[in-house]
């Protein structure tokens, strides 16, 4: 099996070329990929196939050619992961499976379809505009802290921290407790602190997350994208731009009328060929 690996500021993934959707993929298989000292490892993985190939990606096929089927480092799949649709552009065009033009390039995913532009050493995708639709809590330990529940195509759950308590700080080695009524297939839970001012931004904001099926991770798009929208609401707009900090990095999320553009690097680090033992499958 050849892999190629790659991350986006941290958020890393093990890439799958299958352009015909001929691999037999199981959770097991997924996960013990994804295992970072008897596989690969990774956050995820990303199986590049033609959307046509795809069972969920071929109602796509006539506005987009590549299908990104993610899944979670446990072998559970997502609906969407925005570090790894920029990743997963970054393969496309570094392959020479998709040509760079002037016009977004178009990827069907599980939530929908989204367009990904080149910006320097930056990957940029568009993605739906997040929702944020109700509060809740996330709990860790003894500590209970409010937050908003924001729709990405996927599920998020933003906490922003009170005053005196320390991002760094907090223990995510286990995953956080929430209302599962609110969130009935799972949630990634963001926890944010404020930055200071950034040029050319509208807010800049501090982030660890607890993504659902694969534990913290130095990124999350989706994440940096749900974050963006509570921290602009809070400010009294709807429209603009954040810088959101990650441990991996840097990502830049613009939030329109229509939609949200994230931003930042996606880079190839290594190809080679995989193999698992059967009983790992």
């Amino acid at each position: 099996m050849e892999f190629t690996k790659g991350h986006g500021t941290g958020n890393d993934f093990v890439i799958l070329p299958d352009p015909d959707g001929a691999l037999d993929l199981t959770p097991g298989l997924l996960a013990a990929i994804c295992d970072r000292r008897r596989g690969i490892g990774g956050d995820g993985v990303l199986r590049v196939v033609r959307a046509a190939k795809h069972p969920e990606g071929a109602a796509l096929a006539g506005d987009a050619e590549w299908f990104m089927d993610y899944w979670n480092s446990d072998g559970s799949f997502a609906e969407m992961c925005g570090n790894g649709a920029r990743v997963f552009v970054r393969y496309l065009l570094e392959t020479g499976l998709a040509t760079p033009s002037g016009a977004a390039l178009p990827v069907a995913t599980r939530a929908g379809l989204v367009r990904a532009r080149v910006e320097g050493d930056a990957v940029a995708v568009e993605m739906r505009r997040p929702r944020v639709y109700a509060a809740s809590t996330a709990t860790l330990g003894h500590l209970t802290l409010p937050g908003a529940a924001v729709d990405v195509g996927n599920p998020h759950l933003v906490c922003a921290l009170p005053a005196g308590l320390d991002l760094a700080g907090l223990d995510l080695t286990r995953a956080p407790d929430f209302d599962a009524g609110v969130f009935p297939t799972g949630v990634n839970v963001e926890f944010t602190a404020p930055g200071a001012p950034v040029d050319g931004t509208d807010s800049h904001v501090l982030m660890r997350v607890y993504e659902r099926g694969s534990a913290e991770t130095l990124s999350c798009g989706t994440g940096a994208c749900a974050v963006a929208a509570v921290a602009l609401r809070d400010t009294g707009v709807q429209t603009g731009t954040v810088a959101v900090d990650v441990p991996g990095g840097r990502l830049t999320v613009t939030v329109t009328e229509d939609s949200c553009w994230l931003s930042g690097p996606a880079v190839l680090v290594a190809t080679g060929r995989l193999t698992l033992p059967a009983a790992e499958a």
